[in-house]
């Protein structure tokens, strides 16, 4: 009975221990699987324009925004992040954001890495901050805790990978060097202006389309999905190809592509001769869904016809919220929807395999004048402004396949 009396302390005192060391460590995890979240969100706007810096800021709050009932998907205890009641206590710290992953996962607060903070284009890598307060029960009698609480802190960052070896969910084309000898850019200019062509064979050869540099020769590449069951037909296929990138599959193999494999053309997008001035049905598909990203009220040849379900399927997808002809792609605002990641082949080979050597992006243009794309344009033309590889893509797969420049992806690293 003396050692129970004498233990009752020490076991309400262990009690105490664990219940406040539960709350802190629960409390402590909440912030930092918001931070995590935050982080990732943030760093996938981080695409290059002088405005990424601050859609990034915008991404990263509407996880836990409540003004728009959408938000709020991580709170601490109960509350959103930022707000207080009662006891608990929580603040968002105004991210920043640096060029260099090193310096972003640099130990110490923010003022200490000032010197290494970037904003708009320059910025690929974010960290975030969040703060809050726990209430404790039994550690009040501690010097650390006897206001009856206890700070704690979460940070996390994250940014653009190195360049993918795999590249998943991007358009379906290929396209050659234009200089074979350029690993960086293959030849083409930033901020170029050019016509994608559909291949064709012998003369004449179709022209660029007004106000563009050159003409790039095209083919699409074969990702058709024999085991889909939902908008299985080769024209659906196409046009959510055009409208979302690769279709998602099981396999890597139908919903991605990768450097050093070889690739052969869509059977039913095959090349007809240039005079014939008309490309198969099957690349009007693919430019009807492409057609989506941006204004598609003025589609023609994009009919049920041609595409079953085309008004079921082209509700499902919403244009860009930047629908004005970009010159200098720092300037875009959009939401991305306008970008194309493509593959860049060794040849534009439609009757054999094209080896993938690497990919870029492009950002897709209306038509002079317009708001929209030429769905049936009889050569499959449509103009797109070459940005390089500054967007990160939403999948991919590093490895070791041997380049140094291209997209990468959005990866967490603290």
């Amino acid at each position: 009975m003396q050692i129970l009396v004498l233990m009752v302390p020490v076991f309400l005192g262990l009690i105490g221990f664990a219940v406040d060391l539960g709350r802190l460590y629960s409390a402590r995890a909440e912030l930092q699987t918001a931070a995590h979240a935050m982080a990732s969100a943030a760093a996938g706007r981080l695409i290059g324009t002088d405005v990424s810096t601050a859609d990034a800021t915008d991404e990263m709050r509407r996880l836990v925004e409540t003004g728009t009932g959408y938000g709020n998907k991580y709170d601490f205890g109960g509350t959103p992040i930022g707000e207080s009641s009662g006891t608990l206590v929580s603040e968002i710290v105004e991210p920043t954001y640096y060029a260099t992953s090193a310096e972003a996962s640099e130990e110490g607060t923010a003022p200490d890495n000032a010197a290494g903070e970037v904003s708009g284009s320059l910025a690929r890598h974010v960290r975030v901050e969040l703060t809050g307060e726990t209430p404790l029960v039994f550690w009040r009698f501690l010097s650390l805790a006897q206001e009856g609480k206890v700070a704690i802190r979460a940070r996390a960052a994250a940014g653009v990978s190195a360049p993918v070896c795999t590249a998943c969910a991007t358009v379906p084309i290929a396209i050659a060097p234009i200089d074979a000898e350029d690993p960086v850019n293959y030849g083409f200019v930033t901020d170029t202006r050019y016509t994608f062509g559909y291949s064709c064979t012998g003369n004449p050869i179709p022209q660029p389309l007004t106000g563009d540099a050159t003409r790039i020769q095209y083919v699409l590449l074969n990702r058709l999905n024999e085991t889909l069951t939902t908008f299985s037909d080769d024209s659906q296929q196409l046009y959510r190809s055009g409208a979302q990138g690769l279709v998602p599959s099981t396999t890597n193999a139908l919903s991605c592509m990768t450097i050093g494999v070889d690739e052969s053309i869509w059977a039913s997008a095959g090349t007809v001769a240039c005079n014939t001035n008309r490309v198969q049905p099957a690349v009007t598909s693919f430019l009807c869904g492409l057609a989506t990203r941006l204004d598609y009220s003025n589609v023609q040849g994009c009919t049920s016809d041609a595409i079953a379900d085309v008004d079921t399927l082209s509700a499902l997808y919403l244009p860009d919220s930047d629908l004005t002809e970009v010159a200098n792609y720092a300037s875009y605002i959009g939401n991305q929807r306008r970008i194309i990641t493509v593959a860049i082949v060794d040849t534009v080979n439609p009757t054999g395999t094209m080896l993938v050597q690497g990919f870029r992006q492009f950002l897709v243009q209306p038509l002079v004048n317009q708001t929209g794309i030429g769905t049936n344009d009889s050569n499959g033309r449509f103009s797109a402004v070459y940005i390089g590889a500054p967007v990160p893509l939403k999948q991919g797969l590093a490895g070791s396949c041997g380049v140094t420049s291209g997209p990468g992806k959005v990866v967490l690293y603290r």
